[in-house]
């Protein structure tokens, strides 16, 4: 019997591949590359087979699941959402709305049903205790959005199919497959810029994946990103290089800013020669087109805001913002920004309890998610809701955290793994997942390297019983609300009438049933043109001095003054991932943690000679908040001060049910990362430059 052939994108990573999916019946046979999807063009990395490990893993939960004295239970929906609403309503009636938390995880933007349903569930709480993964990641790109642009998801994309000269900073798109840049094949898309005579560059403190097919790679010390960026403005001005778009304000502010921060001041501490500096600045403006491209390792260090904030400012000054081959804004066919409210005011309405941190975009940092339980008083959060997410993993100090979520009065998990994290809850409901469940990428068009669209029918009916991602959310939301009706019967509504809705109002005015039909996707051209009209800002100009941002140099004219060293945490970590990797949650898929050991301590052969320490030697690393005793794999691919840890493993902790990842568990590299240190501009976890100390077990 020859099989069936399914199309869908891939929702794994940000790069929204385009499947061939083969089946019969209920069994896949293969996945391979949709070579007519016009966005991937029959581009898939490792991870897209894992979307068959998920549907077929053993360890996937389908039912809810409540923790007793004897272990792991199943019950009815009914019984879980009673409790659910039951306990939530008693521990706010107690002790106030803010006692009950939520956390979204990164895959909460990975799935449109949980994306479009569960802020309804943060509004029905009333609680200003909402965290998410932002916090550890991308919030200063959307800070620097904001500020400079008017909105945070006025963010710019890098169009790479057309540039010239692409620097890349903090980043490692071959790994990751673009980053607040959907773009599949990206090694093929780098390929194609040196073909047309184009160059890249990469500044990072490890030769990456993305190095080694780079023209160039330069290593900088952790956390000093800021100061390279300050000295290439600096450049650009002192030999009137700049070519500034006429809707910008603030540019004498920031020439001044930027005056004092010539290359030789900044070598030392970056570790990047003054003249190399000179030179990155000279190709850059010297390219009809190109166009700096800041990522993670910017945004989770000590000056993330401030980082985002020059990278744009860098683009805009020498007129690579809103061309061709520069820095572009999407224009996708469910346009979030089209509702824009201007100006936009989600930024400090309230602050966190304990160390009052302020808010942005509804959210509170999760730097401060431990401490808010840990710390008694008024408002101290007793109860979590957590939506497919792993924070202990994959937020700073780990292991705090797993002391506050044993303190809780009541934890409820929204996820399909009883994983590092969801084994605290009392509660676990699991949604149908991956290949159950219709997608369409509201997210990732929106951060597309041109403007496509797609929806992705679900390839097999959810099992019996079970209940879709915004089934679960609705009926909590519901039950929540304050005029629950008990004796009404909850008829959750599919989202997607809402995104049919959208797409047919939007720019392209596309026909819903027509866009379903299109089952490799619809290519709606490359980025075009849009500036001044689409910014959000009141005045319709590009702020490039934004009071939020500078307001940052006091601090930042501090650190470079600064001559102190650590003399006990003298090396400074950084995390690295692998493209078989995706944060905490494809460890359990055998295809893709299977191979040589990936969890290990890179460190430059000087620095493993200056310590005694052996290539292959089991050493401890230890920081303020914690230590591991890890392998240490000695390479010059890694500065000298510096070393790196993977990300998302750590699954040796007890209780969990991950087979495959606790064979391959690793070490939690935020068991090493410090909660009480982040950018203090925006909140973000700072998990690059982390002062450690390495020494022979």
């Amino acid at each position: 019997m020859s099989p069936n052939v399914h199309y869908r994108a891939c929702n794994l990573c940000e790069a929204i591949c385009g499947l061939e999916i083969k089946y019969l019946d209920n069994e896949v046979i293969s996945i391979a590359g949709d070579k007519n999807d016009p966005f991937s063009r029959g581009h898939i990395c490792p991870k897209a087979v894992a979307l068959k490990d998920i549907y077929e893993d053993p360890d996937r939960l389908k039912f809810p699941m409540k923790r007793t004295a004897d272990g792991w239970q199943q019950i009815s929906w009914q019984e879980a959402f009673d409790e659910v609403a039951t306990r939530l309503k008693a521990i706010q009636q107690t002790h106030g709305h803010h006692a009950v938390a939520m956390y979204a995880g990164n895959p909460s933007v990975h799935n449109s049903g949980t994306y479009l349903t569960g802020t309804g569930l943060m509004r029905a709480l009333k609680t200003k205790n909402i965290f998410s993964a932002t916090s550890a990641d991308q919030l200063p790109h959307h800070f620097a959005a904001w500020a400079m642009f008017g909105h945070p998801f006025m963010l710019p994309i890098p169009d790479i199919d057309r540039t010239d000269y692409w620097l890349i900073m903090g980043a490692n798109p071959i790994a990751s497959n673009g980053s607040l840049m959907t773009a599949p094949d990206v090694a093929n898309r780098l390929k194609a810029i040196q073909e047309r005579g184009g160059k890249v560059v990469v500044i990072d403190p490890r030769f990456t994946e993305t190095a080694a097919k780079a023209d160039a790679h330069h290593f900088i010390r952790p956390g000093t990103d800021v100061f390279l960026l300050l000295a290439m403005l600096q450049v650009v001005f002192e030999e009137k290089l700049d070519k500034v778009p006429a809707y910008v304000t603030g540019l004498e502010e920031l020439k001044s800013i930027v005056s004092d921060f010539k290359p030789e001041r900044v070598a030392e501490k970056t570790g990047i020669a003054a003249n190399t500096i000179r030179q990155i600045v000279h190709d850059f403006t010297a390219a009809s087109a190109a166009v700096a491209y800041g990522r993670i390792g910017l945004s989770t260090q000590a000056f993330g805001g401030a980082c985002q904030w020059l990278v744009n400012a860098f683009n805009v000054i020498t007129a690579n913002i809103d061309k061709p081959g520069g820095a572009m804004f999407t224009q996708p066919a469910l346009d979030i920004l089209a509702t824009a409210k201007v100006p936009y005011d989600k930024y400090n309405r309230y602050q966190s309890r304990v160390r009052g941190l302020p808010e942005f975009m509804g959210e509170l940092p999760v730097s401060a998610l431990a401490e808010e339980i840990l710390t008694d008083g008024d408002d101290q959060i007793k109860a979590l809701i957590t939506s497919c997410g792993n924070p202990i993993l994959s937020t700073p100090n780990g292991r705090q955290l797993d002391a506050a979520f044993e303190k809780l009065d009541f934890m409820v998990s929204i996820d399909i793994y009883l994983n590092e994290t969801t084994r605290h809850a009392h509660l676990i409901l699991p949604p149908a997942t991956g290949l159950e469940v219709a997608h369409y990428d509201l997210t990732f068009n929106t951060l597309a390297i041109r403007n496509v669209t797609r929806f992705s029918e679900p390839l097999f009916q959810k099992a019996e019983n079970a209940k879709y991602d915004w089934e679960i959310l609705q009926e909590l939301t519901a039950r929540l609300s304050q005029n629950y009706d008990p004796n009404s019967a909850i008829v959750p509504q599919d989202p997607h009438q809402k995104v049919a809705m959208a797409v047919s109002a939007g720019p392209y005015k596309m026909d819903w049933e027509q866009l379903r039909q299109q089952q490799h996707g619809i290519d709606l051209g490359p980025l075009r043109p849009c500036l001044p009209q689409r910014l959000l800002t009141n005045n319709k100009k590009i702020c490039l001095s934004p009071q939020q941002l500078s307001s940052d140099m006091p601090r930042i004219q501090n650190l470079i003054k600064a001559t102190h060293a650590d003399s006990q945490f003298n090396l400074l970590l950084i995390n690295r991932r692998h493209l078989r990797d995706n944060n905490s949650w494809m460890h359990n898929s055998e295809r893709l943690i299977k191979g040589r050991n990936r969890f290990t301590l890179l460190m430059h052969p000087d620095d493993a000679i200056a310590r005694n320490i052996n290539i292959d030697e089991r050493v401890r690393v230890r920081s303020r908040v914690g230590e591991l005793n890890v392998f240490v794999e000695l390479s010059e691919k890694v500065m000298r001060g510096v070393v790196s840890l993977p990300h998302g493993y750590g699954h040796n902790r007890a209780g969990i049910k991950l087979r495959i990842a606790q064979a391959h568990a690793g070490e939690s590299a935020n068991d090493l990362t410090d909660d009480s240190v982040l950018d203090e501009l925006t909140g973000n976890a700072v998990f690059g430059g982390v002062p450690v100390t390495v020494e022979s077990v």
